[in-house]
């Protein structure tokens, strides 16, 4: 049975599509948001430097990011440090990775650094990249995680709940799951609020699904803590170390 309809109730807003895509459509200030995309806080500066324009530029595409509310600021003194503003900002640009062709490659800094994203990269505040989806796998091989196979199929994703983008395959996780983790040292009774504890994100380089969620930013956190990945040069880029290629290995079953 459907909800009566309260006529009282202000009608829902359409959603400005237009605006949003034409503040992401701008290559300066894509750029930005990319270099961004690991949920991490830069100054200005580095983000001219990424997007190859003026700092005078880059404060009239970050002014243009804040207003549209893609970004946020942080004042520290004198200075301001620029952070996307949440993991949906996130999930829409790794959506539009999916359906993007791809960027030409002019030189060898940057096929390195093209090759270092697909191999290991955060995605706001989990991992991504062939990293990503095999942790996903075997999260799923080990009985940790339920409900799909980890696989992306376009055809199947979105076929019944359209509008629940990352979460209209239901993935669990067990209670066998939990006790992993907690081996670990990942409370999973205590994670990130007012996000849901375990979604998807498909991942634009695997076409796979990796973890995301309060579960898959926890345990990312977790591994940073464990020195068993460390951050790169490059936004974004991560690298596993030796202590974790055995302690993904050993806790996990995941050989890389």
């Amino acid at each position: 049975m459907y909800a009566a309809l309260t006529m009282d109730e202000p009608p829902k807003q359409q959603t400005d599509i237009a605006r949003a895509a034409a503040l992401i459509a701008d290559p300066s200030r894509a750029r930005m948001l990319k270099s961004l995309a690991d949920g991490r806080a830069l100054p200005a500066g580095a983000l001219a430097d990424e997007a190859g324009v003026s700092a005078a530029t880059a404060s009239a595409h970050l002014a243009k990011l804040v207003e549209g509310e893609f970004v946020t600021v942080e004042r520290q003194g004198r200075h301001r440090n620029y952070r996307l503003a949440g993991p949906d900002v996130c999930a829409a640009l790794e959506a539009l990775a999916l359906i993007a062709p791809a960027l030409p490659v002019t030189s060898l800094k940057q096929s390195n650094r093209a090759g270092a994203l697909h191999r290991a990269r955060t995605c706001y505040d989990h991992l991504a990249g062939q990293l990503g989806t095999a942790l996903m796998g075997a999260l799923l091989d080990r009985g940790v995680l339920t409900g799909y196979d980890g696989i992306h199929r376009p055809d199947e994703a979105l076929r019944d709940r359209p509008a629940s983008y990352g979460s209209d395959i239901s993935y669990e996780l067990t209670a066998s799951g939990r006790a992993q983790l907690r081996e670990l040292g990942v409370d999973t009774d205590r994670l990130p609020p007012r996000r849901p504890a375990v979604r998807y994100c498909v991942d634009w380089s695997e076409h796979r699904h990796h973890l995301a969620g309060g579960l898959g930013a926890k345990l990312t956190s977790r591994l940073f803590e464990l020195g068993w990945v460390r951050r790169g040069a490059s936004p974004r880029v991560v690298h596993v170390t030796d202590a974790g290629t055995e302690g993904l290995k050993a806790s996990l079953g995941l050989t890389l």
